[in-house]
């Protein structure tokens, strides 16, 4: 194992991009608003993270499924601009908190790097 592919950094880069995955599935929502029949769909973020973490496996692509219990318009579509527009701005900060872990840790790999070089 090298320095840089750490448990720690290996679940930062799934925390990563299980986020970026949820914002890419709210941009479908936000993007088919107007779409007849469309049914706002989701992931289970705390869920998908968990089995990440506690089997330490990899999966492909975590499972997206439709949001219950939204208001149908008229036409069968479900998407709600305030409720996706705030999934949206959770998403982000965790994005960016993840990414101020990440920054962290490689801060700290660094400083270990240099202080046993120093020695």
């Amino acid at each position: 194992m090298n320095l840089i592919n750490t448990p720690l950094m290996q679940s930062l880069s799934h925390f990563l991009d299980t986020t970026a995955y949820r914002s890419s599935v709210i941009a479908d929502n936000i993007a088919n608003i107007d779409t007849p029949g469309y049914h706002a769909r989701d992931l289970d973020f705390r869920s998908q993270l968990a089995s990440l973490v506690g089997t330490g496996q990899q999966q492909a692509l975590p499972r997206v499924t439709e949001v219950a219990g939204l208001t149908e318009r008229p036409d069968g579509n479900n998407v709600n601009m305030d409720r996706e527009g705030l999934a949206l701005g959770q998403t982000q900060l965790q994005f960016q908190a993840g990414v101020a872990f990440l920054k962290s840790e490689i801060h700290r790999l660094s400083q270990a790097i240099h202080e046993g070089a120093q020695q």
